[in-house]
């Protein structure tokens, strides 16, 4: 399919031209339907058009639909900050600001933290990924297709390796090259900020390992550094819990949100410690469109679906059937591209290997095309592009869930034979 008057810079996963949505399942404009394993890349957790969310859009609408709040505020935005205040589990009171995308959340978030510490530098990972901005590109974790052709980009910003159960780096590893890098590159005392995700969303749904979280957060304290958690893709109840960093036990000073958090609408936040959210001077902070009414009801309604007994149980759901999907085709050895599960709950990743007669990104390009032709769309993920994410709605019906898993299994029978 041909898109006329669209930049070629934007890559299309799928060639195709969706018109109807219905929880787990869309509709193309020439009647083809599939089963959604991609959901908006992790905005759509409660599915496509969830009816409460529906219903709270068309009353917000009836009412307003926008104000600027830092020209005239509304009460809808107040209530998704006093909301936010009880969702995210956090031991101390929540300070926010909405924004429009999680990158413009990570934008401010950066802003903040460089005027509450003085400082310039920012530590970031491999393979994260936080935004497309010009300033989140010199975060990500990768080159290709982010930073190409454009130069210099906004810094200074320092990699580190990923540490995780999911990849070949232990918290050893990113222990040792933590220390070179404050012995060798940038004092502690220059660093303003520690910016990762808990599950790295671009880079494969990998779970940031336990230890070296704690690490960080008694580093951030000793050195007084923000420790800054992105959770625009995993938060929201993707990993089956409201935020990813509940399975670390350890809490960011700034909290990253955005994707699921209203269901669709555009909406997102950087949420976190007053005394930090509070450090530029009045009008530091703000945007035209940031925490639209109907956006903001929308957010409301989230909130009210994802109770810990909900979250729960679609997240013990959505795990346990991908679990035992992988295990039952790794165990069958029909799949030599097949590789391990990564991830955590039902936030997962299956990486696809290497063979004689192909890479794993060849596979995986292979295999969005063939899953695409028997109803089923598929998103990659990586630095090498071979790690399939799974991203179904929690809400989805099990019967769909498991028809989208025979689909993706016989995708896998075709790429095999």
């Amino acid at each position: 399919m041909a898109f006329s008057h669209i930049s070629e810079s934007l890559g299309i996963v799928h060639p195709i031209c969706i018109e109807r949505g219905h929880n787990a399942e869309v509709q193309d404009e020439n009647g083809n339907r599939y089963i959604d394993f991609i959901g908006g890349i992790g905005v759509l957790n409660l599915g496509h058009g969830h009816p409460a969310v529906v219903e709270a859009v068309k009353a917000q609408v009836d009412k307003l639909m926008h104000s600027a709040f830092n020209a005239v505020p509304h009460r809808g935005y107040l209530q998704v900050a006093e909301a936010l205040n009880d969702f995210v589990p956090v031991s101390f009171p929540l300070s926010c600001m909405l924004t429009n995308s999680g990158a413009e959340a990570a934008e401010n978030a950066l802003k903040v933290a460089r005027a509450h510490t003085g400082r310039q530098g920012v530590i970031a990972f491999d393979d994260g990924f936080h935004g497309r901005t010009l300033s989140t590109l010199n975060l990500n974790g990768k080159v290709k297709p982010y930073k190409n052709r454009l130069g210099a980009l906004p810094g200074p910003v320092y990699h580190l390796p990923f540490p995780s159960r999911d990849n070949a780096i232990s918290c050893e590893d990113s222990m040792a090259a933590l220390s070179r890098l404050l012995e060798v590159e940038i004092p502690a005392d220059e660093v303003a900020v520690i910016i990762v995700e808990p599950v790295q969303g671009e880079g494969g749904f990998r779970l940031l390992d336990a230890d070296f979280a704690a690490h960080l957060r008694t580093l951030c304290d000793q050195h007084g550094i923000v420790l800054i958690f992105d959770e625009i893709q995993s938060g929201f109840g993707r990993t089956g819990s409201r935020f990813a960093f509940s399975h670390l036990n350890v809490e960011p000073d700034l909290l990253l949100m955005g994707k699921s958090m209203a269901a669709g609408l555009p909406l997102a936040a950087v949420a976190g410690k007053a005394e930090i959210m509070n450090s530029l001077p009045i009008g530091g902070l703000g945007g035209t469109y940031s925490g639209n009414a109907v956006s903001c009801a929308a957010a409301r309604t989230v909130m009210d679906l994802m109770t810990e007994e909900n979250l729960r149980r679609w997240g013990e759901n959505l795990e346990t059937a991908i679990i035992n999907a992988h295990r039952r085709w790794h165990d069958s050895e029909r799949f030599p591209m097949l590789g391990q599960l990564t991830g955590i709950g039902a936030m997962r990743g299956i990486v696809l290997e290497d063979t004689a007669n192909a890479t794993g990104a060849e596979h995986l390009s292979a295999l969005l095309k063939t899953a695409r032709e028997q109803g089923l769309l598929l998103m990659p993920s990586g630095r090498k592009r071979n790690i399939l994410r799974l991203l179904p709605p929690l809400t989805i019906e099990p019967e769909v869930l498991n028809d989208g898993l025979a689909r993706l299994e016989s995708a896998l029978e075709t790429l095999s034979s």
